[in-house]
């Protein structure tokens, strides 16, 4: 058993000392950029998610290196967020002094897991340095009229005094807490900063067909692009008219009510005197609901506010109710309710006794009809299809000036302020009447204050930013001109949103060079897109949707010179607890990768990582698996340290042929195994090839070496060991090329047989040499040609001559 922490630590240093990670952009190769989703330096210890997705993208950054590729797998920090907020309230202090003992501590349990990343190139979004950078990027969205101050729906924690975005809130009792703390929180309307993400809606979805990415049709119906018709309604309430978007505009014969988002402006216009204190009531009780509680929500409710529409085509009042099953932020919060052709509606039609008018042939009086068919109680639409309909409709209200064509998205705009103070400040600031204006640009970064309270405070229930209490920071003189600044900070998707741009920036004196710049349009032009993007399929519908938005704006400003920023992605895999659970503190079911590490080594949880299954599946920890994995390398290192049974050669004409086509088997597999990332198969390919080497005297040495140098990709301090000791060199095996195989002497191992059936030729099959008698009947029936003249694997007789042929007698 070889000593692990003493080999881990020597190639660790020696990798620092050598510079052996070192990222220098060299021209004359192609470029390959390997991007593993920056991690939040929360101050725990690593977890399996963090294991398993750094390790499966460094084996594919060292593959891609031997490969002869210039590689660029850089690392850095997401390091803004709660917790650091949380420390500097509780402790008043500064939160850099918890975020920087953080990114320390990760920083070198990430070291640990040797990997093949450059420090140098680390960014760090809470760097003034970087974050000049995200204030200049927002700059550009606020002189493009993309970034706006307007008032919108948000999520409030009350304890934490900020806006969270869905992805900071969790779910219990059908109630919206705060992940951070397990706060209440509540819909609550805010004036907020906005950046305008719907007008980029279209693009976004269409542009998905650019990448390779299993997630893209789940991102693609959170964005909901749909297009339609916007309808106008008269209303029984004087000089009030409501507009209804509908997709299906050749339904129009069938509505027989409308329905409004309790939360939608326009409920207390519509509501008649005698029903205020029954819709007010109803409207109290949406509000405490969640909006995943109102999607979900099987049994309709609703309140009839008193008034009518006039459906524009036929003439006829329909009733106009408020109902919790229709959002306010989807279209412009109201329905047309088609009751025989919608099953919600249909629903909430049965339960107010309202008509169900069908409009399509064919529908039945139990169940709304949903698919397509020829038009009826529809005058001028009668006898046609879907399709045809909803042309005819359509033009029927552009000519009558009913409504317009339009497009909406079941995508929000971001809300884009915090009420914090650990933020990039905005680089805003406010005239005296309140207008907002950007700062010039040349002074950027805007730099947070040292603060003697990080604390939000409250008088008479008006909350008070914790930036506000800095009066010297807050207000700026120009030119005699008073000016105050924003107090509320970007959200920590901010940074996030353009770190893979920053990563090319990156200078190695820990400066950036501008985006504006003819050099940092040249790096970029050579660097973009990512090759591989390997992350979280939590992050589909969050982060993965705010950076390409960001990425396709900066293109679209000529910063960017891509559209995607990532040419394919990965959702890494989930690791289980032993118990089939997800790993919680909770549960008492968390694998610490340091102490495994500790234990076995980081060469054997690496390895582990890669051969418990496929790069994107779900899998519960197994410590005999990584016990396994060990066991395996200390027969590896064994082999080459203590076995003086078998000699290593360095004439290739003094080994087994059957070794020499083992080998070069043994490289074409991996070879494809690694490029389609099926690090699993890799890992097997080993195996299979160190148990043929076990039954040889004789090993060639530039198989050792091209053993090795496979291995490196998943063990590499023991790689280097080996390397260093049989071939007596201070050269780092990252060096090393991709072993060559050669498909001639793979067919060496392999012949055509013909396969007879009463004498005559059905079929010819490459098969192995070996092959038994068994194995080739068992290939033979895995022909379909052979099995039309051998009806269910019946036959009287069959000859088998190893090396020739096979004859079935039927």
């Amino acid at each position: 058993m070889y000593n692990h922490s003493l080999i881990e630590k020597k190639w660790v240093k020696f990798w620092e000392e050598n510079k052996t990670n070192k990222f220098i952009d060299d021209p004359t190769k192609p470029k390959y950029f390997c991007l593993n989703e920056f991690p939040y330096p929360s101050g725990d210890a690593l977890h399996c998610g963090h294991g398993t997705g750094w390790s499966n993208s460094d084996i594919h950054a060292r593959y891609k290196v031997a490969k002869g590729y210039n590689v660029l797998f850089p690392i850095g920090w997401d390091a803004y967020g709660l917790p650091a907020e949380q420390f500097a309230i509780k402790n008043n202090q500064d939160p850099n002094i918890f975020t920087q003992k953080n990114i320390s501590k990760m920083r070198d349990q990430l070291k640990e897991f040797g990997l093949l990343v450059d420090n140098d190139k680390e960014v760090d979004t809470t760097d003034p340095k970087y974050y000049a950078l995200t204030q200049w990027i927002f700059a550009k969205f606020f002189e493009n009229n993309l970034a706006i101050k307007e008032k919108s729906e948000v999520n409030w924690c009350e304890q934490l005094n900020t806006v969270l975005a869905n992805d900071e809130i969790i779910i219990k009792d059908d109630k919206m807490y705060s992940e951070r703390g397990e706060y209440p929180v509540h819909k609550k309307l805010l004036s907020q900063w906005t950046l305008k993400i719907t007008d980029y809606a279209k693009q976004l979805t269409n542009d998905l067909e650019q990448v390779e990415w299993p997630s893209a049709d789940v991102q693609k119906q959170w964005i909901g692009v749909s297009s339609g018709v916007k309808l106008k309604f008269k209303t029984t309430v004087e000089n009030i008219n409501i507009e209804v978007f509908t997709t299906r505009i050749d339904t129009i014969f069938g509505v027989s009510f409308i329905v409004i988002a309790p939360e939608n402006d326009i409920v207390n216009k519509l509501t008649i005197s005698e029903k205020e204190t029954e819709v007010n009531k109803y409207i109290d009780l949406t509000n405490s609901m969640t909006e995943l509680e109102r999607k979900e929500n099987k049994e309709k409710t609703g309140v009839f506010t008193g008034s009518y529409a006039i459906n524009p085509f036929s003439g006829k009042k329909i009733p106009i109710y408020v109902a919790n099953y229709v959002l306010n932020n989807y279209a412009t919060g109201m329905v047309m309710g088609v009751a025989a052709h919608d099953q919600r509606d249909f629903d909430f039609a049965k339960k107010f006794n309202l008509d169900i008018i069908p409009v399509i042939e064919n529908t039945s009086p139990d169940c709304a009809n949903v698919s397509d068919g020829k038009h009826i109680n529809s005058d001028f639409l009668n006898g046609l299809n879907k399709e045809e309909a909803i042309n005819k409709a359509t033009e029927f209200v552009i000519k009558n000036n009913l409504g317009v064509v339009h497009t909406t998205t079941k995508l929000h705009d971001w809300v884009f302020s915090r009420q914090r103070y650990w933020g990039e400040p905005f680089p805003i600031i406010y005239d005296k009447n309140n207008n907002p204006k950007l700062v010039d640009l040349k002074t950027l970064p805007v730099t947070l204050p040292k603060m003697e309270n990080y604390n939000f405070s409250k008088s008479a229930d008006v909350y008070v930013n914790p930036l506000e209490h800095a009066k010297n920071w807050t207000s700026v003189n120009i030119n005699g001109e008073i000016f105050t600044r924003e107090s509320n900070t970007m959200p920590g998707s901010a940074g996030s949103s353009w770190y893979f741009l920053a990563y090319i920036l990156k200078n190695n004196d820990g400066s950036y060079t501008p985006f504006d710049s003819e050099e940092g349009q040249k790096r970029l032009k050579r660097w973009m897109p990512v090759d591989l993007y390997l992350g979280g399929k939590e992050h589909t519908t969050g982060h993965v949707l705010y950076a390409r938005f960001w990425n396709k704006f900066l293109h679209n400003i000529g910063y960017a010179p891509t559209t995607e920023f990532f040419k394919k992605r990965i959702d890494h895999g989930i690791i289980l607890a032993e118990d089939g659970r997800k790993m919680s503190k909770r549960w008492g079911n968390v694998i610490n990768p340091s102490s495994i590490i500790s234990s076995h080594g980081a060469d054997a949880l690496r390895t582990y990582f890669a051969f418990i299954g496929p790069i994107d599946g779900i899998f519960p920890w197994k410590s005999s698996g990584v016990d396994g994995v060990r066991k395996w390398l200390d027969r590896v290192y064994n082999m080459f340290f203590n076995n003086t049974e078998i000699k290593i050669v360095d004439d290739i004409k003094l080994i087994d042929q059957k070794l020499n086509i083992a080998f070069n088997k043994f490289i074409k597999n991996v070879d494809t195994h690694l490029d389609e990332f099926k690090h699993n198969l890799a890992v097997s390919d080993m195996m299979i090839f160190f148990n043929e080497c076990n039954i040889y005297k004789n090993i060639y040495k530039e198989h050792v070496k091209g053993f090795l140098t496979i291995l490196s990709f998943f063990a590499p301090h023991l790689a280097e060991e080996l390397y260093s000791h049989i071939f007596k060199t201070n050269k780092s095996i990252v060096g090393e090329e991709f072993p060559k195989y050669d498909d001639k002497i793979i067919s060496l191992a392999t012949f055509n047989l013909p396969i007879q059936v009463n004498g005559k030729l059905r079929a010819t099959i490459e098969v192995e040499k070996t092959i038994s008698e068994s194995e080739a009947i068992e290939l033979s029936f895995g022909n379909e040609n052979v099995l039309k003249y051998v009806p269910d694997r019946k036959y009287k007789k069959v000859i088998f001559v190893n090396g020739k042929i096979i004859n079935f007698i039927v």
